[in-house]
């Protein structure tokens, strides 16, 4: 939840609303960039794709990989075991 610091133009902001005001637009930011770089880092920072669809669907695969890793790496963390119906 995001909030909005709404002040008098006419006071200074005080030491802890201005780090409030600067933290929470950082911490978004923060979430966003950190998949990016386990994106980069595990597959590379490099679209191999030619045309626009190519790059598109390469980039969405890349996308699908971390998160099955990430899947992957919570169920061993988490000592989860899967379980898989069988057709009847």
């Amino acid at each position: 939840m995001s909030t909005l610091v709404v002040r008098d133009s006419r006071r200074r902001l005080t030491d802890s609303e201005r780090r409030e005001a600067t933290r929470l637009p950082y911490h978004k930011r923060s979430n966003v960039e950190t998949p990016f770089h386990m994106i980069k880092f595990k597959f590379g920072d490099a679209v191999r794709s030619k045309t626009e669809r190519a790059q598109i669907n390469e980039v969405l695969c890349k996308v699908l990989c971390h998160n099955i890793c990430c899947l992957i790496q919570s169920m061993h963390e988490l000592n989860l075991k899967p379980k898989f119906y069988q057709a009847a």
